[in-house]
């Protein structure tokens, strides 16, 4: 395999194998993106911190190892790039917020810490929205990502500058989060495959605001590649017990479920009443679920636990804003208190839920962790009939960049209605709140010529399932496609 077909759209499974066998060095692959980013990220502002120096001294050892037989691990001098708000030593780590601009970490993130030692070359770091809470990319610190298959439009969020240099062949891998769709949203975005692993697999330590230390609920760190192979790669990589658990117990991830794609029995979901789905993005599902039929899938439509959606939903942001909570000023949570009380309102406002999870009390947290663990279990009593859950990652294509008003009362057209974009979330919602693993994998591109990516659910744990099934669309339906504008 020559360097030309490996760069810059190659999996990363592939540069690391051309590093391995000799065809290519770990320097030239490092130069090749790095010319890549002189090219192109003007037009996109994906990447916005570099390490070069440090970076090409990496992958000058990384050579010469292989020159002397030795190799460092499976990601051996893969250059690649890790979202602005892990701890990367010597770059800054803002998150969006001017205050931070000059914070600058003097170790790495543990999961960064472990790409290195398997290997991988880190060179830069990608934009983020701020505090990592929007479905778009933009900050006072470094400006606006913009989409590679339209730069008027977002690349999604809180991981958008991730996916938009994956998509644009920038960088060879990256490393996001999520807690609210920051993963799967910019992967389906911007036509690449993401990961958000199931809860607690993977350690949050040194992903923190400057002066946070706890590892909060429902977030996780994940790969974005142009391979589903890549993501199992790198979790396997990045996942395990944190530094002082590691004493005491390891992980065994288990493995596919299936590993034919006629074997599999899909739940397909293609709506929502209260996160309606563009008839683009529905036309491409229903394309998906007729390819699934005819190769002898079980596809099961419209499955689904037994438990009410709307409660579900609206206790995910219960919880999700509990969680975020800390970025209020106590002020304002009292000012909270004041404007929703102390009762739960029957309503589907996402800023009043929002409001009634920072003023609420910790016995109200603990009722609501009570109802999120009888939805856990329904659906691991769910997935003993489905192996995966298959479902859209987001209700619309990328939309078009809106910084005007707060998030929460933006709107997009769906199906020719403007409709709040924060009831989204929806999508968001299943896995999150359930601790649940979810891939999300291209599956073509609409009508108005954007990318559409699936959202692939799993049951806990069942991380390799999600991922396996995602690898069987890439080699048997679609793979992933270079956005036009950049595939030169």
């Amino acid at each position: 395999m020559s360097p030309s077909s490996l760069l810059p759209f190659g999996s990363a499974a592939n540069i690391a194998n051309a590093i391995r066998n000799g065809f290519l060095s770990s320097r030239e692959a490092l130069e090749h993106f790095i010319g890549r980013l002189d090219s192109h990220n003007a037009s996109l502002n994906a990447v916005v911190t570099l390490r070069l120096d440090e970076a090409r001294a990496e992958a000058d050892a990384a050579d010469r190892a292989r020159q002397r037989g030795g190799f460092i691990g499976p990601l051996h001098g893969v250059p690649m790039t890790v979202k602005e708000s892990f701890r990367l030593a010597g770059t800054p780590t803002t998150w969006g917020l001017e205050k931070f601009a000059h914070s600058i970490p003097t170790d790495d993130a543990v999961a960064v810490r472990r790409l290195k030692e398997a290997g991988a070359v880190i060179f830069g770091k990608t934009n983020v929205p701020v505090l990592l809470a929007d479905w778009q990319t933009f900050n006072p610190v470094y400006g606006t990502t913009n989409n590679p298959w339209d730069v008027a439009r977002s690349p999604g969020g809180s991981s958008g500058g991730a996916a938009a240099a994956i998509a644009a062949g920038l960088t060879g891998l990256e490393l996001g989060t999520d807690i609210g769709a920051s993963i799967r949203n910019p992967a389906h975005y911007c036509g690449v495959y993401g990961h958000k692993p199931t809860f607690g697999i993977v350690t949050q330590s040194g992903h923190a605001l400057p002066d946070v230390v706890s590892e909060p609920d429902m977030g996780v760190i994940g790969p974005l590649a142009r391979s589903a192979s890549d993501l199992a790669l790198v979790l396997d990589v990045i996942s395990g017990p944190a530094d002082i658990a590691n004493r005491a117990w390891r992980l065994d991830l288990p493995a596919p479920r299936k590993t034919e794609l006629s074997a599999f029995r899909v739940a397909f979901l293609f709506d929502a009443p209260n996160a309606p789905v563009d008839t683009e993005v529905a036309q491409q599902l229903q394309k998906l679920a007729d390819f699934l039929r005819d190769s002898g899938v079980q596809v099961t439509e419209n499955a689904w636990p037994n438990f009410d959606r709307d409660e579900m939903y609206r206790l995910y942001v219960r919880l999700l804003r509990s969680t975020t909570s800390r970025n209020h000023t106590s002020a304002e949570v009292l000012r909270f208190r004041e404007e929703v009380g102390t009762r739960f309102a029957d309503t589907d406002d996402y800023w009043w839920l929002a409001r009634e999870a920072a003023a609420m009390g910790h016995r109200d947290w603990l009722l609501l962790n009570e109802l999120r663990h009888r939805i856990r279990m329904k659906w691991a009593a769910f997935f003993q009939d489905f192996d995966v859950l298959v479902c859209p990652a987001a209700s619309t294509t990328a939309f078009t960049h809106d910084h005007s008003l707060p998030r929460h009362e933006r709107r997009i057209t769906i199906n020719g209605e403007p409709v709040q974009s924060i009831h989204q979330m929806f999508w968001a919602s299943m896995a999150t709140l359930a601790y649940l693993p979810a891939t999300v994998a291209p599956i073509g591109v609409g009508n108005s010529g954007l990318p559409v990516g699936v959202q692939i659910i799993g049951a806990q744990y069942d991380d390799h399932t999600t991922i396996e099934f995602a690898r069987l669309l890439e080699t048997q339906y679609q793979a992933f496609t270079a956005p036009p504008a950049f595939a030169a």
